[in-house]
């Protein structure tokens, strides 16, 4: 990558925290200058962008420090940027959020269409490109792509390049067993928008997900007069509404699911309870294993106390 004549470049020799590093190697800089530095996202290693001040540096790495105004930031209720790279940017999508428009040609506010203002304000040529989506309803990690060729290849090699998909739901009721794997196959009606499961090969797509209960709720709701169970899901396979679809088969449907569950109908929560945990992928570029997680909605355990 060509840096800007006002970038200062700097080789890591030993292992350290960030902090410390730029403190010893940008002239005694005080430490809430680098914090400055750091809050206006203007430091890299490799290329990925830094706000951590404890971020561990390993022997070999390259941080770039831009003695320019920085990058702009992101502020925005609904999605917060976890990584950001020249190749990819991965975020955090509250509920209530279209990953894309519906229709061609909305204005409604989407993941998309925040993340495209975002990096045309750094560069005016520069494109987001969607890798793959979440339910409006659904929180949690995304990835999008900053070119259309690595969103090709991403799409096209993806069940290859994942190497941990979880999630979270609050599902209705108790699983029986406790953990285990479902495996059905899937049929999407498109005209309906709504998937059917069946437990034999009808034709439709394999869909298998392991899960596991981690937590119980200790006495039924006064709201509905059940229990509540906060389940780990994770996916060999990526089928449209895969998670909300099997867990209703089982008995046990996200909350707060108008499609496949009893919807806000005495739900404690208004929302469908699923968030997209942790996504874990090899890097098109570096190559290299990439891991993010999101913390759980405090919501979520609130039911479960």
């Amino acid at each position: 990558m060509i840096k800007r004549k006002q970038d200062t470049v700097l080789k890591v020799t030993e292992s350290a925290q960030l902090m410390d590093f730029l403190i010893s190697k940008m002239g005694g800089m005080a430490k809430s200058s680098v914090k400055q530095l750091l809050g206006q996202r203007r430091v890299k290693v490799g290329n990925a962008i830094q706000t951590r001040h404890d971020f561990a540096l390993k022997t070999g790495d390259v941080v770039t420090v831009s003695s320019g105004r920085g990058n702009s930031q992101l502020t925005h209720p609904k999605l917060k940027i976890v990584y950001e790279d020249d190749d990819l940017i991965v975020v955090n999508k509250q509920p209530g959020l279209l990953t894309v428009a519906a229709t061609p040609g909305s204005s409604e506010t989407t993941a998309y269409s925040i993340l495209r203002a975002y990096v045309k304000k750094q560069n005016a040529r520069a494109g987001i490109y969607v890798v793959h989506r979440l339910d409006r309803e659904t929180s949690g990690l995304l990835v999008f792509a900053r070119s259309e060729e690595l969103q090709h290849y991403m799409r096209e090699y993806w069940r290859e390049l994942v190497q941990e998909r979880t999630y979270i739901a609050l599902a209705e009721g108790v699983l029986e067993p406790r953990e285990g794997k479902i495996t059905t196959w899937l049929t999407e009606d498109k005209r309906n928008a709504v998937v059917y499961s069946s437990p034999v090969d009808d034709g439709g797509d394999i869909a298998i997900t392991n899960y596991k209960t981690l937590r119980v709720s200790s006495q039924p709701s006064v709201i509905s007069n059940q229990l509540y169970s906060l389940v780990e899901l994770h996916l060999e396979t990526g089928r449209t509404n895969q998670i909300r679809v099997h867990l209703a088969s089982k008995g046990c449907p996200v909350v707060g699911d108008r499609k496949y569950g009893h919807g806000n109908e005495s739900s404690p929560i208004d929302r469908l309870c699923l968030h997209a945990k942790v996504l874990a992928f090899i890097h098109p570029v570096t190559e290299k294993v990439v891991r993010f997680e999101s913390p759980v909605p405090k919501e979520f355990n609130r039911v479960l106390l």
